[in-house]
């Protein structure tokens, strides 16, 4: 038989020979040799072969599987037979899928790429998603999905064309897979060492998983191959019987002995005992040997003794704040599901292993892609259950925690979706047992003791926030798993019915009762702030609240009373425990809150339903009124402590206690958290006594003190400053208890519709930020808000789509009380008000400053109806009376807001009054009842004209009210008998609570033996602070009624400002509700309430009218003693300091407007230009700059000069111009390539090379021009600085500690005016400014003269000084900013020459700079001059001062006379040396024109500057000829020759283009120039085509030269049409000596020769004669052509995002061929690179840093594929862009979070273009950071 290394073709024949042995008769013996042999070639290789070993084995059993035959046929033949119904394609972390919820079931269904794009999902409402965990493909799953959205390939119904498998193609597979798998394994097996008290090295499994992974790669493929194959695997893995031969240890194998010890050690070490039967028939079989084994064996391990580690203990100590864990008793729950496995076959040990590996992603993979089996798939979710609790304890001990939860994620949401299979594990394997005890032993390993309350005998434990497995969210896997099963109906059902997990589950809920006890610090500020909150709010919205929302969701119909019965039964019970727990009577402690009551929530939550669903009669269900009592204090306690914590109490507990305050009522949050607080107590409110209720209010909000009418109080209790916002806090808490209705009769649709149209006022919302609920979202939205459209902003910061509120809902639906709740920032409601402000205004409904408008409340369910009873009551219309009569007094510490809500109660109260009770036998009996206290009745609408003479009060005796003398109509005496007329006494609302208590206690007298606590809750007020209280007598003779009437005067400031609107219209009363009341301030508010408490009863419009009839008097001024002297008058200085800073800060802002204006005015270029002085003082010689740093004007002088704050930056955007119109597109698909050889750069290059071959190269470096890529651009803001200034400037930045964005080693700065970055100052050149305007600009000298006084300039020397002591400040400073002109760029940019470091280096550089400026001026301008007018930043061009630094250098270099261009252009003469110079025709003219503008000594005269142009222009013109000549075809080069030569002779010869061209032709036949055949030919040669063809060749220059005019002389640019361009710019160059009518016109009318033109000619063409003969083949190469650049154009995108993320997203980089982690793509040349990859880094430089440098010069505009976002480099900067993508609501989805379809926005690109093109992105984005080469 072959050896295990026999060759391939040895393998082919042993394995043919044995299947067909095994089919004939000899099968017994044939199938021992396989085993044999199996067991030989798999046994687990010992020492470093281990990978060759394992090759050979997979080897072989591909040749035994496939029976000898090729494997691939053998593949193919098994996929035939697949059944292919479902998808099943598993993905790991990262890859990107889609959902559909249109097409899903479960709200986990999830699609592939491909079936997602192969199904029809238009107009679903789907996304992309980036998935966290990995998945699996539901296509063809009817469970999770709806049939409707399968695709095209599982759509087809299976099975049934499907052929029967035939027997023997498998038969191998069903002998040999069984062995493979216990290979495996045993391989498992002996590589797990238990680890001793350290933990298992990470790198020993590693190493294990490693030389399995082509076993279990060659597994997967195994699954691949279909239907068949999976179910011969499901076989073998499912079977007992083969686990039992094989596995057990059973048998002389001694490998198999020992791997089977290593698996039972393995088990122990787990804390997993194995059950008792195995282990007594080991002890049959192996006698004496397995007695270490039994012993182990028969202790059924207690949770306890394994759960936490014995390291945990050791660390977990000291980890957490020194607080002991608590450990509880074991539950009564079946020890056994912590504790005892039970393998019975491959499966169930594969998924032991897997775990104890920690998911390993392979195995993980491989245990999925069985899935679509569904005999695998039941068997396989058993075994999951199974091993639960076993997962929970391998995920807490885990470190890779979160990479874990991922995995188990992955497999869990796979079976756990599937309702049916979810249904049959909870009736089959108790699944919901199994993860309720798994769930409490997991939280029950990090419990602590609380301190809530009775901190010393607390029994109650909680978890402890500080422990990793809260803080980092090691639980979520099993509570999502949770959340996942309790969403199937028939599931949660069993759930709900099943008392034992009920009381199990409010257990575990009670653990996270009382979480996260924050105490208030009262002495210093907390050293370190505890960020623990984080993990306490995710843990009660995780494992408390979405359990509850999911087990909610299936109680909506009335059959399912029994549910809420239940879970509210076993609520209360858990309450009751938790109160007695921490020892809970009736007084919260004081100065301590926690935010989490999730027992509270969940009665809550369910009382809501039963009502509002489920028709349950709420009386039913509630506990007595002591639980209701015990109930309302903590949910009270934390509005109480929110309003503290706003009124800066808790301000020593650090910031973290805002953020709790704030996540409580976040959009996440609220519905959680605030809401049912607030609905319980609004139920513990209807059904509780209400002046109990309402005095309770004010006692947790501290005030009770305030409310007195004495006009001062003592406080025990609060510092006075916090005072006003606590009452704030406390009436806006009653406003929102009454007149929220969120779980009181409003419906589904109209608390999304109240919830949006409280959202979108604050702030005006992106889709995304407004989250939504129900199917009927969208149309609710478009009911409420209109879409705005993103819009642009002047300034280029973007915005996006957003919705703001329909007219109409402002009008009547904008409910500040909704805001209120709901806002995280007290700004926010703010803002909403401005909002609600300049709506009013616009809509000319108010003009003044409006208050919040009162909203009619939707009706109360009948079930609340108690709610209204807190309205009227005594305790409350005591307070109203109370606050309203202080705020008429001016009381201190009142505000509006105390005003606006006391209003709003009383609105509050006359809108819901209870039944009417007639008036008239009320006002009879009224005056005798009312001699126990204030008010003789309950109701609001009687009480409201109740008059109330004399007030008892306790003051201080400082106080001015003991001072005064009794009034004089009551004796002394009297005072005992006026009580009943009318004399309250004294009202202490926590007397009135406790008398309410005891009576409820008493009531209760099953309870009567409980001891009321004594009260302790005063005992920490300062002690000895209050001065001595007496008691005076104050006289009032108010009635509500009066005091709101007086308001209203007030607030008028009028006198009697008030008139019952009734008296004139009588209709009022009828109809009252008026249009004209709904919106409006206080007086608006004030007359609403007198309307409507006229409307309610005759009798208080009676009094109404009479109380106006007596105009009041005015009240008289009050004596005021000193220290209540001292006290307003710090309050008004206050007042005061604070309107005169108001005023100032408006000054400011208007100062910096205007500045911003006059700085920042681009459209303006009229408006005073900084630099210049106005035109009509031409006597001013010198130029006067403004220092923005000392603010000192003066001229700028050799010694103290002044420079312009210029940024330099290399730029390559010239280089991207391209000469075709058609903009190129980012590719996306392998056939789009974008090739660079067309741009503008890449010509310029290639010319600069060619003629570098075969001429000088010092005259090659001034044929040309650089700087198209990489070329310095020159910018200035505008602003002038002296330079010594600056310098003291720069060191003071430097300096500063402060983070700046910019770096000042690099000479970096802001302008410190406008704040614009800059990097270097440009010296502004002394001397005079206007003179150039004096000129003439015609003389009359004749071209000749011009012509040599040209060249005398040009030979002057440079005025360079030489001699160090000549050298000025002024020279230093022009070398310097050359240097900084230099550096800008990079070398590459620079060197051209053959000889690096030749002067003619720098002289290229230099006239190019001035090139690159001019050539972009031309680009902002849109190509051409047609628009003519100011440059386009009038006042911010810098060229001026740029071309007299560089003209200054220029001058260092003179020409030798011999080389000078200017000789060759002027006088014919020839010259001939070995390596020739570029002839002229091959120069190029606007380098030219640069280099004899520059060379020439400054300020250059106007005649001068004309001669230079009209040389140049001659030259020009005869390249065009050339050019031309070439381009037409033999037989009309002889036609024009002919043509000129007879018209040679007239006079204007030298004028006509005809002539020329057939000089230029002859001249040029001379050569061996038209030999070769014509390459490109113009369409028709006529006489127009001609001309037209020549005006464009001109162009370029003419443009360039214009510009260059208007910068050096002044003068305004012509506007003009396109076609009549050349005309107006030769005109205004003077080359047309007087301007000719259009239609007669030709360009040749514009030559001025300064020689003969003829001989001019004949030299050029001679040049280029000689070079033909040497090189014929290059001569038309290099003839300029002058093609049509387009302007620079980023990249076109594609319409949809998606095109681009499929291409890219899965993309390998051309550099590495890996697949990035982050792709980008650049926008300007469309290069793919990896963002921040280390792969591709070269030299210390990531990719795209090193992309921006050699693409665009140090500036790179790239597309984040995975993100959507643009990214910008700008040198060693970078920022977020943004995007130019959107949804459909206008918003940007980065990251691709959302995952909604994403649209180009051509605005955003056109915006992005306009800021790469302007070089602005250094002004315009403002947040820019270090990249430090890392992207």
């Amino acid at each position: 038989m072959a050896g295990a290394g026999a060759s391939s073709r040895d393998k082919r024949a042993t394995a043919a020979r044995l299947k067909a042995a095994l089919g004939g008769e000899s099968g017994a013996a044939a199938a021992a040799e396989l085993r044999a042999l199996l067991e030989r070639v798999l046994a687990p290789a010992a020492g470093p072969g281990g990978g060759e070993a394992a090759g050979e084995a997979l080897e072989w059993c591909r040749c035994l599987l496939s029976g000898g035959e090729p494997w691939d046929s053998f593949v193919q033949a098994v996929r035939a037979y697949d059944p292919a119904t479902l998808c099943g394609l598993v993905w790991t972390a990262n890859f990107v899928a889609y959902r559909c919820r249109t097409c899903g079931i479960s709200p986990c269904m999830s699609l592939c790429a491909e079936c997602f794009h192969q199904g029809e999902h238009a107009g679903h409402d789907y996304n992309m998603f980036r998935s966290q965990a990995g998945g699996a493909c539901d296509c063809g799953d009817s469970n999770v999905m709806r049939e409707a959205g399968f695709c095209k390939r599982h759509r087809i119904k299976s099975n049934s064309n499907v052929p029967c498998v035939p027997k023997d193609l498998l038969m191998m597979s069903e002998l040999v897979l069984p062995q493979f798998i216990f290979s495996l394994i045993q391989h498992l097996r002996e590589g797990y060492n238990e680890p001793a008290v350290d933990l298992p090295s990470e790198k020993d499994l590693h190493k294990i998983l490693q030389v399995l992974e082509p076993h279990v790669s060659f597994l997967e493929d195994l699954t691949k191959m279909g239907g068949a194959m999976r179910s011969v695997l499901t076989q073998v893995l499912t079977s007992q019987q083969f686990y039992k031969d094989l596995s057990s240890g059973v048998g002389e194998n001694a490998c198999a002995k020992k791997s089977h010890e290593k698996y039972l050690i393995a088990l122990k070490g787990s804390g997993l005992a194995f059950p008792e039967d195995k282990i007594a028939c080991n002890m049959q079989e192996q006698g004496a040997g397995t007695s270490t084994l039994s012993v182990q064996g028969f202790i059924c391990l207690s949770i306890f003794k394994t759960l936490p580690l014995p390291q945990e203990d050791q660390d977990g100590s000291q980890g957490v704040g020194k607080r002991k864990r608590v450990k509880l008793s074991s539950t009564t729950k079946d020890q056994s599901i912590m504790d005892v496995l039970k393998h019975k076959c491959f499966l169930e040990e594969l998924l032991f292993w897997t775990i104890k590996y920690e998911f390993p992603q392979k195995m993980v993979t491989f245990l999925l892609n069985m899935l679509p089996d569904q005999d695998y798939k039941i068997a396989f979710t058993k075994t999951f259950v199974q091993h639960y609790a076993f997962i929970m304890k391998t995920l807490k001990k885990s470190h890779e925690s979160d990479t874990m939860s991922n995995r188990i994620v992955h497999i869990s949401v796979q079976l756990f979706s599937n309702e049916e299979l979810a249904r049959q594990v909870t009736e089959e394997c108790q699944l919901l047992d199994i993860m309720v005890t798994v769930l409490l032993y997991m939280m029950e390993s990090c419990l602590i003791k609380s301190e809530l309350q009775d901190e010393e005998n607390s029994l109650h434990v909680v978890v402890n926030c500080g422990e990793a497995l809260l803080k980092n969210n090691t639980y979520w896997p099993l509570v999502s798993d949770f959340i996942n099963i309790l969403s199937h109906q028939s599931v949660a059902k069993k759930f709900l019915e099943d008392h034992g997990l009920l009381v199990t589950w409010m257990n575990f809920v009670s653990f996270f009762q009382g979480m996260n006890l924050n105490k208030r610090e009262l002495n210093e500020h907390v050293e370190f702030e505890s960020q623990t909150y984080y993990a306490a709010f995710a843990a009660e919205l995780e494992a408390c609240a979405q359990p509850m929302w999911g087990l909610l969701s299936h109680c909506k119909v009335r059959e399912t009373q029994e549910y809420t019965r239940n879970v509210v039964r076993y609520c209360l019970e858990a309450l009751q425990d938790w109160f007695d727990a921490i020892n809970f009577v009736d007084e919260p402690a004081p100065n301590q809150v926690t935010f989490h009551l999730p027992l509270h929530r969940y009665f809550a939550m369910f009382l809501s339903k039963a009502v509002k669903c489920q028709e349950l009669d709420l009386d039913t269900i509630l506990p007595d009124q002591e639980m209701l009592m015990k109930l309302m204090i903590h949910p009270l306690q934390i509005q109480a402590s929110l309003s503290e914590i706003h009124s800066n109490m808790w301000v020593r507990n650090g910031l973290q206690i805002k953020g709790q305050a704030m996540t409580y009522v976040q959009s996440h949050f609220c519905n959680s958290m605030i809401d049912p607080d607030i609905y319980l107590l609004q139920v513990c409110a209807s059904r509780l006594d209400p002046d109990y209720f309402i005095s309770s209010v004010f006692e947790r909000f501290k005030v009770v003190d305030l409310l007195t009418m004495a006009s001062q109080h003592q406080n025990t209790v609060l510092d006075s400053e916090h005072e006003r916002s606590m009452l704030e806090g406390a009436l806006t808490f009653l406003v929102l208890l009454l007149s929220l209705r969120l779980h009181l009769g409003m419906t589904d649709d109209e608390i999304l519709r109240a919830e949006m149209v409280q959202y979108i006022p604050e702030n005006p919302n992106p889709k995304s930020g407004i989250i939504p609920g129900s199917l009927s979202f969208e149309s609710v939205l478009s009911a409420v808000a209109d879409f705005k459209a993103p819009v642009f902003e002047p300034g280029g910061s973007m915005q996006q789509g957003m919705y703001t509120p329909k007219a109409e809902v402002w009008d009547k639906e904008f409910d500040p009380v909704m805001v209120i709740l709901r806002t995280v920032y007290r700004r926010d409601v703010q803002s909403a008000m401005d909002r609600y402000t300049a709506f009013l205004k616009q809509s000319g409904k108010f003009s003044g400053n409006p208050w919040p408008p009162y909203k009619k409340r939707t009706p109360l369910h009948p079930s609340y109806r108690g709610l209204i009873k807190l309205l009227h009551c005594k305790t409350l219309h005591i307070v109203l009376f109370t606050l309203l009569y202080k705020i008429l007094m001016d009381h201190q510490n009142l505000s509006e807001h105390v005003l606006c809500m006391v209003l709003y109660l009383i609105e509050l109260g006359l809108e819901n009054s209870p039944e009417q009770e007639s008036d008239e036998e009320e006002s009879a009996g009224g005056q005798e009842r009312c001699h126990d206290s204030w008010f003789p009745g309950s109701n609001l609408v009687s009480n409201m004209r109740h008059f109330i003479n004399y007030v008892r009060v306790r003051v201080p005796e400082t106080a001015p009210e003991v001072k005064r003398e009794p009034p004089a109509s009551t004796s002394s005496d009297g005072l005992a008998s006026s009580q009943n007329s009318g004399t309250a006494q004294v009202f202490s609302l926590v007397a009135e609570r406790r008398k309410k208590f005891q009576e409820i206690i008493n009531r209760n007298t099953s309870e009567a033996n409980q001891v009321v606590r004594p009260k302790t809750s005063m005992k920490w007020s300062a002690p000895g602070a209050t001065p001595q209280l007496t008691t005076a007598i104050l006289e009032v003779k108010e009635s509500i009624l009066s005091l709101l009437i007086k308001l209203h005067h007030k607030l008028s400031g009028k006198q009697n400002s008030y008139y019952p609107p009734w008296l004139d219209d009588v209709d009022v009363l009828i109809h009252p509700e008026i249009p004209r009341y709904s919106h409006g301030d206080g007086m608006t508010a004030v007359e609403r309430i007198l309307l409507k408490a006229a409307v309610q009863s005759r009798l208080n419009k009676r009094i109404i009218e009479e109380i106006c009839r007596k105009v009041t008097p005015p009240v008289p001024p009050k004596k005021i003693s000193s220290a209540e002297k001292k006290t307003l008058d710090k309050e008004e200085r206050r007042q005061k300091a604070r309107e005169r800073q108001q005023k100032l800060l408006a000054e400011f802002a208007s100062r910096q407007k205007s500045f911003m204006e006059t700085a920042m005015d681009v459209e303006s270029p009229d408006a005073d230009i900084a630099m210049e002085v106005a035109t009509s003082e031409q006597h001013v010689s010198e130029a006067i700059y403004d220092c923005v740093i000392c603010g000192q004007s003066g001229p700028s002088t050799e010694d103290r000069p002044t420079g312009l704050v210029v940024l330099l930056q290399a730029s390559s955007v010239l280089g991207q111009c391209r000469n075709s119109t058609e903009p190129r597109r980012l590719p996306t698909t392998e056939e789009e390539q974008i090739y660079p050889w067309d741009t503008c750069a890449a010509l310029h290059d290639v010319r600069l090379t060619t003629l570098q071959r075969y001429f000088k190269d010092s005259s090659c470096l001034q044929a040309v021009s650089i700087g198209w890529e990489g070329g310095v651009y020159v910018q200035t803001c505008g602003h002038t600085l002296h330079i010594d200034c600056h310098k003291s400037y720069m060191e003071s930045l430097r300096n500063d500690q402060v983070l700046q964005g910019f770096s000042v080693d690099k000479g970096e700065f802001t302008c410190p005016l406008c704040r614009q970055f800059a990097n270097s100052v440009l010296p502004c050149y002394p001397g005079n400014n206007m003179e150039r305007s004096v000129w003439p600009s015609h003389s009359n000298k004749c071209m000749q003269d011009l012509v040599q006084e040209v060249e005398d300039l040009q030979e002057q020397l440079g005025t360079f000084p030489v001699s160090i002591s000549s050298e000025t400040n002024l020279s230093k400073e022009m070398e310097s900013v050359m240097k900084d002109i230099k550096s800008t760029t990079q070398k590459k940019y620079t060197d051209y020459s053959k000889t690096p470091g030749s002067p003619d280096n720098d002289f290229l550089f230099m006239y190019s700079v001035a090139r690159t400026n001019l050539e972009l001026e031309l680009v902002h301008r849109g190509g051409n001059l047609c628009s003519g007018g100011a440059s386009t930043a009038g006042k911010r061009s810098c060229l001026n001062q740029l071309f007299h630094v560089l003209a200054m250098h220029m001058r260092l270099y003179s020409i030798d006379s011999a080389y000078n261009p200017w000789r060759k252009l002027t006088q014919p003469s020839l010259v001939s040396e070995e390596l020739p110079e570029v002839p002229v025709l091959y120069r190029d003219v606007s380098s030219l024109l640069l280099i004899q503008i520059l060379t020439m000594p400054q300020p250059l005269h106007k005649e001068h500057f004309t001669c230079i142009i009209k040389v140049l222009f001659t030259l020009l013109y005869t390249q065009a000829l050339a050019a031309l000549s070439v381009k037409c075809s033999a037989e009309d080069r002889m036609a024009w020759k002919e043509s000129g030569a007879l018209k040679k002779n007239t006079s204007s010869g030298e004028k006509s283009w005809e002539v020329l061209l057939g000089h230029v032709i002859s001249e040029l036949s001379k050569g061996k120039i038209y030999e070769e055949e014509e390459t490109e030919e113009l369409a028709v040669v006529n006489p127009d085509s001609v001309e037209c063809y020549l005006q464009q060749f001109c162009l370029p220059f003419l443009r360039i030269t214009s510009l260059l005019q208007h910068h050096l002389f002044g003068g305004d640019l012509p506007s003009c049409q396109e076609d009549e361009e050349f005309t107006v710019l030769a005109s205004c160059l003077g080359l047309l000596p007087s301007f000719q009518s259009a239609h007669q016109f030709t360009s040749a009318s514009c030559l001025d020769w300064p020689v003969p033109a003829f001989d001019m000619i004949s030299q050029w063409c001679s040049e280029l004669a000689s070079f033909a003969s040497r090189h014929p083949d290059q001569v038309k190469a290099l003839l300029i052509q002058e093609p049509k650049w387009d302007l620079p154009r980023l990249l076109q995108l594609p319409e949809n995002y998606n095109t681009i993320f499929q291409y890219y997203h899965r993309k390998t980089c051309s550099v590495c061929t890996k697949v990035p982690k982050d792709p980008a793509v650049c926008l300007v040349c469309g290069t793919f690179v990896c963002l921040k990859g280390l792969c591709c880094k070269q030299q210390s430089y990531c990719e795209c840093v090193l992309h921006s440098q050699n693409c665009g010069a140090g500036t790179g505009i790239f597309l984040l594929i995975n993100a959507s976002v643009i990214i910008i480099i700008r040198g060693h900067r970078f920022c977020l862009w943004g995007s130019v993508y959107l949804d459909a609501h206008g918003e940007e989805d980065r990251d691709l979070r959302r995952g909604k379809p994403l649209y180009i926005c051509k605005e955003r690109y056109k915006v992005l273009e306009q800021q790469w093109v302007s070089h602005t992105f250094d002004h315009i984005n403002k947040r820019w950071g270090p990249h430090y080469n890392g992207l």
